[in-house]
C-alpha cells in the first residue's frame, strides 16, 4: 500500500464498474449540518481525513492510544494546525455520528472500547483500511450501528505523532447505498471526493492489486518504489499481479490481464523515491500489515485450490522478517 492505505496518483484515476457520479464535490445540495465524527486511529489516513472533515465544518474528536498535543497537516503550500479534540480515553465518549476506523488492520480488535462507547443506532462506522473483508473485520465488534467499507486513495505519510504530509489525491470508493450518499455529503465541499460503486467487490480487489506487488517488494528490499523499475523486481511484480488477478476471478471479481498492466501502468507514475505504508512500517519498527494483502490472497488461494507460488514465497519471507522483530508503539 504505497504511502498509506493505497497506491494512487493524483494524475492518474482508478477505473471503478458503474461509479455513481454522487461525490462530495457536487455543489446542487445543501450541506448537511455539522455532524459529531470520532476519527478511531491517527495515523496518516486518520489525520488527513480528521483535518478535511473539520474544514468542512464538522465536531472531530481523534481516538488515539498515545495522546499528542496538535493536528498538523502538511501540504506543498503550507503547514496548517488543525483544531480538533484528541482523547485517549473511550469511556469518557459518548455516541456521536459518525465514525472513521483508520487503524492498521491488524490493530482492529483494539477498536472495541472505543465502538462500545461511540457507536448508537444510528451511527455510521466507515471502515477506511487495507483488505477485502472490512464488514467482517467489524461485525464482531458492533452491537448496533452501519457499517461502510471504504477504499481510500489518499498519498499521505506521518512524519510524527499528529503531523501529516500530504503528497497528492483524495478520493474514496464506498459500495452505493444511502450511507454511501449520506458520506458524500459529510465531505461536500472538501478536497475529498467520494466514489459510490455498484459493484464493490471488484473495486476492493482492485485496490488490493494496487497493493499486492508494491507494498511487500519496497518492504523486503527496504527501497522506495524506484525498486519496481529494476528488469528482476518488475517481473515478479507482474507475476505477483497475475497470481493474484488469478484468486481475485475465482472469488467472482471482474478482473483481468488489463488490470495488472494498469497496475503496472500505475506504478511506472510514481516518483522514483516515494515510499509506501508497510515500507515506512518497517522502517519505524512498527508491525506489518502483511497478513490483510498478501495473506489474504495466499488464503483464499488455498481455498479455491490454486497454485501460486510467488504470493506464497513473499508471505513467507514477510512472516520470517516480522518474527521476532522489535516493535515501537504507533
Amino acid at each position: 500500500m504505497p504511502w498509506s492505505k493505497e497506491l494512487f496518483s493524483p494524475h492518474q484515476s482508478i477505473p471503478t464498474q458503474e461509479a455513481s457520479k454522487t461525490t462530495s464535490h457536487d455543489h446542487g445540495r445543501q450541506p448537511r449540518r455539522p455532524a459529531t465524527i470520532a476519527v478511531i486511529g491517527a495515523g496518516a489516513i486518520g489525520c488527513y481525513l480528521a483535518a478535511e472533515s473539520q474544514k468542512a465544518g464538522h465536531h472531530v474528536t481523534v481516538c488515539v492510544r498515545t495522546p499528542f498535543e496538535r493536528l498538523l497537516l502538511e501540504t506543498a503550500e503550507q503547514t496548517v494546525e488543525i483544531p480538533v479534540a484528541i482523547t485517549s480515553q473511550p469511556q469518557r465518549q459518548t455516541v456521536v455520528d459518525w465514525v472513521f476506523l483508520t487503524t492498521k488492520t491488524q490493530d482492529t480488535a483494539g477498536a472495541k472500547p472505543w465502538l462500545q462507547h461511540l457507536v448508537g443506532p444510528g451511527t455510521v462506522v466507515v471502515v477506511l483500511q487495507n483488505g477485502i473483508t472490512h464488514r467482517d473485520r467489524l461485525l464482531p465488534l458492533m452491537a448496533t450501528g452501519t457499517i461502510l467499507p471504504a477504499l481510500v486513495y489518499v498519498a499521505a505519510e506521518r512524519v510524527a505523532p499528529g503531523h501529516v504530509i500530504h503528497r497528492g489525491g483524495s478520493h474514496i470508493v464506498v459500495p452505493a447505498s444511502a450511507a454511501a450518499a449520506g458520506f458524500a455529503d459529510l465531505l461536500q465541499g472538501t478536497h475529498t471526493e467520494v466514489r459510490q460503486d455498484t459493484d464493490f467487490a471488484t473495486a476492493a480487489w482492485r485496490k488490493l492489486l494496487s497493493n499486492v506487488a508494491a507494498n511487500p517488494l519496497t518492504t523486503l528490499t527496504v527501497q522506495r518504489l524506484g525498486v519496481l523499475r529494476h528488469p528482476d523486481i518488475a517481473r515478479l511484480a507482474r507475476g505477483l499481479l497475475r497470481e493474484t488477478v488469478t484468486v481475485a476471478r475465482a472469488e467472482g471479481a471482474q478482473l483481468g490481464d488489463h488490470d495488472v498492466e494498469a497496475t503496472l501502468d500505475l506504478y511506472s507514475g510514481f516518483s522514483l523515491d516515494s515510499g509506501t505504508s508497510m515500507l515506512y512500517d518497517r522502517l519505524a519498527n512498527r508491525p506489518l500489515e502483511y497478513e490483510a494483502i498478501t495473506g489474504e490472497v495466499v488464503r483464499l488461494a488455498e481455498r479455491h485450490g490454486l497454485d501460486i507460488p510467488l504470493n506464497q514465497t513473499i508471505l513467507a519471507l514477510l512472516r520470517g522478517m516480522q518474527q521476532g522483530a522489535p516493535t515501537a508503539s504507533p
